[in-house]
């Protein structure tokens, strides 16, 4: 288990589930989500992003882990690493709305990438909205380049109407 040198930066457990789940859905989908520049609500509709049976299964699998950001009792903060071989995957990340902007995204994906390393990981992959061009910027930042590879995004019942044709691109930083 990886220390960081962040005091608000830890492990996620199952009992934090509720709480991360709060953080994604309000961080993306919407009206809450509009106080932050990540929204996506307006490109699917519904107030949705995860349930809290995705994200438990999230953090009990094997290879997986959660990090979160805390701040008192309160987890405004985290970002899911999934252990694929040499290279790790990156999603669920998310700041609360009302704090983005102010760095703590930045701390998060620094954990994220010390995380991986420790793991031996040689890079960290990711999959994002292809229209979401100010992420994209804000990823390629970090270090993080388009592989060219695209994949489509199909509703699945649960987490939101598409308001347009979607797809996922994928980013990757190497390590």
């Amino acid at each position: 288990m990886t220390n960081f040198p962040d005091p608000h930066i830890r492990h996620a457990q199952t009992e934090d589930t509720h709480a991360i789940v709060a953080l994604l859905n309000s961080a993306y989908r919407g009206e809450s989500s509009r106080k932050g520049w990540t929204t996506e609500a307006d490109l699917i509709g519904g107030d949705v992003r995860t349930d809290e049976e995705e994200v438990r299964s999230v953090i009990q699998q094997q290879g997986s882990v959660f990090l979160i950001y805390q701040e008192g009792d309160r987890i405004i903060g985290c970002v899911n690493l999934q252990d694929k071989g040499d290279r790790m995957y990156l999603g669920m990340f998310s700041v609360s709305p009302e704090l983005q902007g102010g760095g703590i995204g930045r701390k998060i994906m620094e954990a994220a990438d010390e995380h991986a390393k420790a793991l031996g990981a040689i890079a960290i992959f990711m999959t994002v909205i292809s229209v979401r061009a100010d992420l994209i910027a804000w990823y390629e930042r970090r270090g993080y380049r388009d592989t060219g590879k695209r994949m489509p995004f199909q509703e699945d019942g649960r987490t939101g109407h598409h308001l347009q044709t979607l797809e996922f691109m994928e980013l990757e930083k190497i390590l």
